[in-house]
């Protein structure tokens, strides 16, 4: 935080900055963020506009003091295990768009490894939800990626109708994988999420259609932005379970 002041202070808003990458910059949480600017629309920051940050805050004492002590080693072990997963999510995602544009012999192989992943992330949901609740965002997120897949062979076809289509029907998707999430735990929001997925459909879809224009340049730098977002959608995954199941995460 060299550079900044201790404590709360105010930030002017720089044309790149969005919420989740402040959240980072800062080393705070969106919840903080949040308190402290209350009636502010953070998921729309216009350029100028002015918040309060407390850097090295994850919550918001009256006295603003950063928190001491760091984190437990059972909250580090989920930080680093879904943080693996949303990489892996747009890793394998990456390498589907790779293979399936430039018919790769390696399709099928790739595709069934990306299939793994909702699973995987069953597996980590299921200790704190139960196994209904994580198979149906296994299942969510399954219809997710085949979706997508829908996508990528309509674009690749030229068929700009099944494109349409496929692309409504992946946001519709991606309203429903908010809701759920936004319902079973009461520290994710619902309008936190859609916005994030919004953002996560937005860049995959620029980068199928970069790879398709041999764009290789813009497609490269697209997938430095996706890496970003899906960091910051598997911390805020990791600061709603640890609000909701403190218990787990003592020392």
């Amino acid at each position: 935080m060299e550079g900044y002041p201790q404590g709360k202070f105010l930030y002017t808003v720089q044309p790149d900055d969005t919420l989740l990458s402040l959240v980072r910059k800062f080393h705070t949480t969106v919840y903080a963020v949040e308190v402290m600017n209350p009636g502010a629309d953070l998921n729309r920051l216009e350029a100028g506009q002015v918040i309060y940050i407390c850097p090295g805050y994850v919550d918001y004492p009256t006295d603003c003091h950063p928190v001491h002590g760091g984190i437990s080693r059972r909250e580090l072990e989920l930080s680093n295990h879904l943080r693996m997963l949303w990489e892996q999510h747009i890793a394998w995602t990456r390498m589907f768009i790779i293979s399936a544009i430039d018919d790769l012999r390696d399709l099928e192989l790739v595709t069934n490894r990306l299939l793994r992943n909702p699973k995987d992330f069953e597996m980590a949901l299921r200790p704190f939800y139960g196994e209904k609740i994580a198979s149906r965002f296994s299942d969510l997120l399954t219809e997710h990626l085949t979706i997508a897949a829908e996508l990528v062979f309509a674009a690749k076809a030229g068929d700009a109708e099944a494109a349409a289509d496929a692309e409504r029907r992946w946001y519709a998707n991606a309203d429903k994988i908010a809701f759920f999430l936004g319902s079973i735990n009461p520290f994710w929001s619902e309008e936190e999420w859609r916005t994030m997925l919004y953002e996560h459909l937005a860049l995959t879809k620029t980068e199928a259609v970069s790879r398709l224009a041999v764009d290789y340049e813009t497609n490269i730098a697209v997938y430095d932005e996706i890496e970003v977002q899906a960091l910051g959608m598997a911390d805020v995954m990791t600061e709603g379970i640890v609000r909701q199941f403190p218990r787990k995460f003592a020392q």
